[in-house]
């Protein structure tokens, strides 16, 4: 299939949107670029406001204030079947009556398109499923039916693709498999993705650019590395994979400046100035668990590593890659480490006594009003 891309810049713009329902604001004074050709995530858990989102730029509902911009037309009061967009969800949402091929097909009969039949199987070999284009989608596996959802989409060349969760449905290894022909259709094709998801794994392997939403209003946005490696709020830490954040205080910096130091409950940390947006004394400390290493009994730590503990292992897990552990640090709490599995690595037991260290650039230091477990999903939560 010919790529397609749209050379004025932006696929997507949205200026100061509001969604209110009620009293209650879903979507709240958000303003959002979304660049041609891109492959972009809106990540958040239920209820943050990504999928009403979603809704608003495909026209299913209406911004209670603000514009909407697609492909450099202001589209704000246009209904849906005008709009240049097409919706892949998750439940597929194909016609079982009607053959691949038709499924296909169906949209470019409706607009009385040239070529029907051969950009259906273009499209269908797009997404390596020409050979079916004569079943029925009850003959088709769910990664099978969601290549026909996607080939259905990809063929009206619109100029946005909106993502409603589309691999929810699948099991995980599919899921994983389908997260990577994804990324690869859509570096192919050149259209512009715009994918929701609550799944932070899947948002970091798919989209080049992440948006994380809270309560209406987008967190922080980026490269998913950058996001990951530089958190700036205790939500994105958290959501965004996982943190350990300990409060403390900041106390001077280095005689250059690059070092910010904080007592962490009566140990020294060090925080490079760069990865620290804190703005008063009052800090979180954090450290992602697969930078730590684990000290146990007769392992010293190095001089420029940051070191907290002793602390007591309270539960060891072993993972496939790594083994995990939970260390509690008296005053601090408790610690996530990932350990990678290496030929020769020391397994600690629970009620080992270890240190905590970590190398200095791998320190981030967040405003101290934040709450720690801020973005973190308890047992009772949904994603």
């Amino acid at each position: 299939m010919t790529a397609v891309r749209d050379e004025r810049g932006a696929a997507l713009e949205l200026a100061s949107v509001t969604k209110r329902f009620g009293d209650f604001v879903a979507v709240d004074d958000l303003t959002l670029t979304v660049p041609s050709g891109s492959f972009f995530a809106l990540l958040g858990p239920s209820g943050c406001g990504k999928t009403t989102t979603l809704r608003m730029v495909a026209g299913l509902e209406q911004p209670s204030a603000g514009t909407i911009g697609l492909a450099g037309r202001d589209v704000t009061g246009v209904p849906a079947h005008r709009r240049p967009v097409n919706t892949v969800f998750q439940s597929y949402a194909l016609f079982p009556h009607l053959s691949v091929l038709e499924n296909v097909a169906f949209g470019l009969r409706r607009r009385r398109a040239r070529q029907v039949r051969e950009r259906a199987l273009e499209a269908l070999d797009l997404v390596e499923l020409a050979h079916l284009a004569q079943r029925r989608p009850a003959q088709l596996s769910g990664g099978q039916q969601q290549r026909v959802a996607l080939a259905r989409a990809v063929v009206n060349r619109p100029a946005l693709l909106l993502l409603d969760e589309p691999l929810g449905a699948l099991d995980l290894k599919l899921r994983r498999h389908m997260q990577l022909e994804l990324k690869a259709i859509q570096a192919e094709v050149g259209l512009t993705f715009v994918h929701v998801t609550h799944d932070q794994e899947e948002a970091m392997t798919m989209a080049d650019t992440v948006a994380v939403m809270n309560h209406g209003r987008i967190e922080q946005l980026g490269p998913p590395a950058d996001l990951y490696e530089h958190p700036r709020t205790a939500f994105v830490a958290n959501f965004l994979g996982q943190s350990n954040l300990v409060p403390g205080r900041a106390a001077g910096s280095s005689a250059d400046g690059t070092t910010l130091g904080v007592d962490v409950g009566g140990a020294w940390v060090r925080v490079p100035a760069v990865r620290s947006v804190a703005s008063s004394q009052r800090v979180l400390v954090g450290v992602r668990p697969e930078k730590i290493r684990l000290l146990g009994e007769g392992h010293q730590p190095r001089g420029d590593e940051n070191v907290l503990g002793p602390g007591t292992v309270v539960d060891t897990s072993f993972a496939g890659v790594s083994t995990q552990y939970q260390v509690e640090v008296a005053g601090l709490g408790r610690f996530g480490v990932f350990a990678q599995n290496v030929g020769g690595s020391t397994v600690h037991a629970p009620g080992d006594r270890v240190l905590l260290a970590w190398d200095v650039p791998y320190t981030f230091a967040l405003d101290g009003h934040e709450e720690s477990d801020a973005g973190t999903l308890g047992p009772d939560d949904e994603p």
